[in-house]
């Protein structure tokens, strides 16, 4: 209990830093473009244009009320998800220099790394709205509790950034590994597609044993469904981010002194 109290204070003392990290992203990510947080909206506008004219015809007589605002939808909350590991998965390695220097919690470089996604992703709802709103689609009181899915989603993204950060520091082919597992990750989570297009076994599979399908659901319920999320997805979602924040913590506090033999 000490030691957790100790790495709580500890936490607190460096917010500083990492909300000048967080901004220091931000900035970089943005930097020399004319729009700006503009692309936060307008680059999932586009990808949903692109694949509603792609995909709209094939799904035509399936069972989706609103295809524009099903796929944003999913995409928005893959793509929080995507973006955020891929930069917290060099974050480490990538402050190797600093680390190096002078004492900082390692941690503070992958959680800064996913909080920068958490405000891309805030941002991209705005995007969410623009489509609701062209499409005439119902807005329920209900799209007000979309931060609680949210957070289910940082706290699995936090866990799995952890992990992943630690991993990469001792084996660099991680990197590369993940964005192969990343594309099957995304065809196998139906942002695209109704889930009832996969095999009866597929279907088990990325209902019970994909976070994402979960995510993604409760948001649709918001937003296309007008209704409340399905109380067993929501112990689903939550369960699934708590298990792996727990295991990518207890993975990086495990590792974290031997970082610097290797970075």
């Amino acid at each position: 209990m000490r030691l957790f109290i100790t790495r709580i204070k500890g936490f607190i003392k460096y917010t500083d830093l990492m909300n000048e990290l967080v901004s220091r992203d931000l900035k970089l990510k943005y930097r020399r473009s004319i729009l700006g947080y503009l692309w936060s909206i307008l680059n999932p506008l586009f990808i949903m244009i692109i694949m509603t004219i792609v995909f709209s015809r094939m799904f035509k007589r399936g069972n989706i009320p609103n295809y524009p605002v099903y796929l944003i939808s999913g995409q928005i909350l893959f793509n929080f998800m995507n973006l955020s590991t891929k930069s917290a998965i060099q974050s480490i390695n990538g402050s190797a220099s600093l680390l190096k220097k002078t004492y900082v919690p390692k941690y503070i470089f992958t959680v800064s790394k996913v909080e920068s996604g958490l405000i891309d992703c805030i941002f991209s709802f705005g995007a969410l709205l623009i489509v609701m709103i062209f499409t005439r689609n119902h807005f329920s009181p209900y799209l007000l509790l979309f931060p609680l899915i949210l957070i289910q989603e940082f706290i699995f993204i936090l866990g799995l950034s952890m992990l992943l950060a630690a991993s990469n520091v001792f084996f660099h082919d991680i990197y590369y590994i993940y964005n192969a597992i990343t594309t099957a990750w995304l065809y196998l989570t139906p942002i695209f597609y109704p889930i009832e297009y996969l095999p009866d076994m597929l279907r088990w599979f990325v209902v019970h044993l994909n976070p994402m399908y979960a995510y993604v659901t409760q948001l649709r319920c918001l937003t296309l469904y007008n209704c409340f999320p399905d109380i067993s997805m929501i112990i689903y979602g939550c369960a699934d981010a708590v298990i792996m924040l727990m295991i990518g913590i207890w993975f990086f506090l495990k590792t974290q002194d031997k970082f610097i033999l290797y970075i």
